[in-house]
């Protein structure tokens, strides 16, 4: 039981990582930075990768 409550919460925690990743990587900052100089702020990157890696995580504890 305990294993499947963590497992929730990873997912519920990375969902809301990857959302707000592609929120930094779709804002207009961003958008004039990768059109500037062609790189992506890191704060996206760190979102959308660690919300994936928790939504993983949690999926593999529900099992």
């Amino acid at each position: 039981m305990k294993n499947r409550t963590i497992g929730i919460i990873l997912s519920v925690i990375g969902v809301a990582l990857a959302v707000w990743g592609y929120d930094v990587y779709d804002s207009a900052s961003s958008h004039v930075t990768r059109a500037l100089s062609g790189d992506t702020p890191i704060e996206a990157w760190l979102g959308m990768i660690g919300g994936g890696i928790c939504i993983v995580l949690g999926i593999l504890k529900i099992k």
